[in-house]
C-alpha cells in the first residue's frame, strides 16, 4: 500500500490528462481517471505505457450527464487532490455550437465547484485554464494581466475562472489555476499542430498553413507541464494561478520548417497556405518567472528533442494512427 495522497484527474482522455497521470503513477500517486469516453486507443493514453508505479483506475462518466456519480466517487476515495483537464477545448469550432461549450466549460464546472467546496477533506483543486482568457497580447503577460477573451472558448474558460474567484473569496475555496502555453509531445491528438505535421509527412498529405504560420506561440513539452502541475498541486498557494511556459517563441510556420528539417524534407513540399481563423490570437508572450521563483520549476525538454520524441511515438504507432481519426471530432 502507498502513502501517497489520492489524486483524481477529470479529463483523463486529454493528451494533457493522460500524460499527467503518467507522471503521477511514475510518482507513485495513486490515481483515479475520469472521462466521459471510453478510455482511448493506447497511442493517446501515455499512462499505459509503462508498468504502473501506482494504483490506477479509470471510470467513464460525464461531467456534464452524471454529476452525483462524480461527486460519488470523489467522495469514496476521500482524494485531497482533484485536478480539472476537463473542458470543451476547440478554439475555432467553439464558433458553431458555442452553447456546448458554455454548457461543459461554464455551467457543469461550476456545478462540479458547487459540490466540491463542501467536501471538507479536498486540500486542492487544480483548475487547468487556458492563456486564451486574456486575447491577443503584447510584451510579458503576468497572471495579474486583465482578461479580454476573443472567441466562445475563451469567453467559457473566462467566465468558470471568474467564478472560482468568487468561490475562493467566499468559501476559501482551495483552487489554484494553471495557464500553460501550447503543449505538446508523444500522445498528442493528431488534429494539433506538431502531430499533424509529422503524421502529414509521412503519408505524403499536404498540411493547411492558417494564414501562412505568421501567429507566434511558445511550445513546452508536456512532462515539464506535468512536472510543473505537480509541483502547483502541492505547493501552490490558494487562488493563485500560474503560468507554465518557456521562453522560446516560434512562429506557425517556423515550426513546420523546423519539423521538416527534422524529418529531412521541405515545407513547400508538405504545406499549402489558407485563409487565418476568426478570432485567432495573434501571440502568447506568458511570464512563467512566478512558477520558476515560487516553486523552483524549470523546463528542461528543448522544442528540438520534443519533435524527435514525437516523431519516433508517430512511427511507432503508424499502423494504428493511420485509421484513427485525424481531425477533430465534435461531442456535445
Amino acid at each position: 500500500m502507498t502513502d501517497q495522497p489520492h489524486f483524481v484527474v477529470i479529463g483523463s482522455n486529454s493528451f494533457s490528462g493522460a500524460s499527467f497521470i503518467r507522471h503521477l503513477l511514475a510518482q507513485g500517486y495513486p490515481t483515479t481517471g475520469v472521462s466521459r469516453s471510453e478510455e482511448s486507443h493506447e497511442a493517446f493514453l501515455p499512462y499505459r505505457w509503462q508498468a504502473a508505479g501506482a494504483p490506477f483506475s479509470f471510470q467513464q462518466i460525464d461531467l456534464n450527464t452524471d454529476l452525483d456519480a462524480l461527486c460519488d466517487l470523489i467522495s469514496e476515495t476521500k482524494a485531497p487532490y482533484v485536478v480539472n483537464f476537463a473542458s470543451q477545448s476547440m478554439v475555432a469550432e467553439s464558433w458553431q455550437n458555442p452553447d456546448h461549450w458554455f454548457m461543459t466549460n461554464v455551467v457543469s464546472t461550476v456545478r462540479l465547484h458547487e459540490r466540491l467546496r463542501k467536501m471538507a477533506f479536498l486540500q486542492r483543486y487544480v483548475h487547468v485554464s487556458t492563456p486564451e482568457v486574456y486575447g491577443s497580447t503584447s510584451g510579458d503577460v503576468t497572471e495579474s494581466a486583465p482578461f479580454n477573451p476573443s472567441t466562445p472558448y475563451a469567453v467559457s474558460r473566462a467566465a468558470a475562472d471568474m467564478s472560482l474567484r468568487t468561490f475562493q473569496a467566499a468559501y476559501d475555496f482551495p483552487v489554484v489555476y494553471t495557464r500553460a502555453a501550447n503543449v505538446f509531445g508523444p500522445g498528442q491528438q493528431l488534429y494539433r499542430i506538431i502531430p499533424r505535421t509529422i503524421l502529414f509527412i509521412r503519408l505524403g498529405k499536404k498540411l493547411m498553413l492558417h494564414g501562412g504560420g505568421a501567429s507566434e506561440r511558445s511550445f513546452i513539452h508536456m512532462d515539464d507541464v506535468s512536472n510543473a502541475t505537480l509541483r502547483i498541486a502541492q505547493n501552490g498557494r490558494n487562488g493563485e494561478a500560474y503560468h507554465i511556459a518557456t521562453p522560446r517563441q516560434i512562429s506557425i510556420r517556423a515550426l513546420v520548417e523546423l519539423v521538416c528539417e527534422r524529418m529531412g524534407t521541405n515545407i513547400d513540399q508538405v504545406a499549402e497556405v489558407v485563409g487565418d481563423r476568426i478570432g485567432k490570437d495573434a501571440a502568447y508572450w506568458l511570464n512563467s518567472g512566478k512558477l520558476r521563483n515560487e516553486l523552483g520549476w524549470r523546463d528542461r525538454i528543448s522544442l528540438e528533442e520534443g519533435i524527435d520524441e514525437t516523431i519516433a511515438w508517430i512511427d511507432r504507432y503508424l499502423p494504428a494512427l493511420e485509421q484513427l481519426p485525424q481531425s477533430y471530432i465534435h461531442k456535445p
